[in-house]
């Protein structure tokens, strides 16, 4: 009897166990399911921010492109209308036929401004693509040229605002 009676605490305590590990399990696949649950949430949450951040900084570019580009017509109009006064000092001194080219360049140089005031950022973005693409060696003296313009107003800025 008394064999019997630890048979059956045996039995009772497999039964147990079994039930024990049976939950067990259950816990564990549910824990696992909301673990995966909220690792999902948090990609999905970062999709989000990055998202939001992405659209921000193309926002940003955009309104820096703007600027940019209306200074940039700002400038050549300007420049455009120093080669026409410059144009009368050529006729003076050199003679009409100079003065001409110097029109000739003002007017060419205003209707680039135009052309520039008239497209839409995408449409000059495509353009400098393709110029790129079709004359390279246009593109990289255009750069240094650039660059080199740059660097002359930035050190004529600093030459000219001693700090120290």
């Amino acid at each position: 009897m008394a064999d019997s009676s630890v048979n059956d605490t045996v039995n009772d305590l497999k039964t147990t166990a079994n039930h024990v590990g049976t939950e067990l399990g259950k816990t564990i696949e549910n824990e696992t399911g909301n673990a995966a649950g909220k690792t999902a949430d948090a990609k999905q949450a970062i999709k989000e921010s990055a998202s939001k951040y992405s659209a921000q900084a193309a926002d940003k570019a955009r309104t820096f492109a703007e600027d940019g580009k209306a200074r940039a017509s700002g400038a050549l109009e300007q420049i455009a209308q120093l080669l026409n006064d410059a144009a009368g000092q050529v006729d003076d001194k050199l003679g009409s036929q100079y003065g001409g080219y110097a029109r000739s360049a003002a007017d060419s140089v205003s209707g680039f401004a135009d052309q520039v005031k008239a497209k839409d950022i995408d449409e000059l973005v495509d353009d400098a693509r393709e110029l790129v693409r079709k004359s390279p060696a246009i593109a990289v003296g255009a750069a240094a040229a650039i660059g080199f313009v740059i660097a002359r107003l930035v050190q004529s800025g600093v030459d000219a605002n001693p700090k120290a």
